[in-house]
């Protein structure tokens, strides 16, 4: 089967088979007369557990990992239960960090009158230093032996004009 079948097969496109077998995932595909690549059943099944892998978020290293264990007859499933435990908590805590996202950025929307005025607070809220109890993140920087401001630092919102300036100046 050649790679534009291999891709409507595994749902991949041409391009990730590619990049899948550079990276080592799908090794040693036999190629024709031609040069063409040639994929057998067992390189579909691989890449199929490849895209499934994928779409539960595995990264690539653990991907080979799991492939190297799927081809290991004497594997103990515990090392796969394992890898999948881990994956969950790195799941969860992705899951937590965008909770933290959406909460607050639903603070600074919510603080927002959304008219014509020039005061946006979302843009205040965007350009003071980060603190956990406004703007809660993982990577939060603080500035040792200096107390943040609870105050916001509220400037006025500034418009782009569509196009090139009109005004009769000169």
């Amino acid at each position: 089967m050649n790679i534009g079948a291999a891709a409507r097969a595994t749902g991949l496109s041409a391009r990730m088979i590619r990049y899948y077998e550079r990276m080592g995932l799908v090794p040693g595909v036999a190629r024709g007369t031609a040069g063409y690549r040639r994929y057998t059943d067992n390189d579909l099944h691989r890449l199929r557990f490849i895209r499934q892998a994928r779409e539960l978020g595995f990264p690539l290293p653990d991907i080979a990992t799991l492939l190297d264990l799927w081809d290991d007859a004497s594997r103990h499933s515990a090392d796969v239960k394992r890898m999948a435990d881990r994956h969950i908590r790195t799941l969860r805590e992705r899951m937590e960090d965008l909770r933290r996202m959406i909460d607050a950025l639903q603070t600074l929307v919510d603080s927002c009158a959304g008219d014509d005025r020039p005061e946006c607070p979302i843009l205040a809220g965007l350009g003071r230093e980060p603190r956990d109890d406004v703007l809660p993140t993982r990577h939060a920087r603080t500035t040792p032996g200096r107390a943040a401001s609870t105050e916001p630092a509220s400037r006025p919102c500034r418009r782009r004009a569509a196009g090139p300036s009109t005004s009769a100046s000169g």
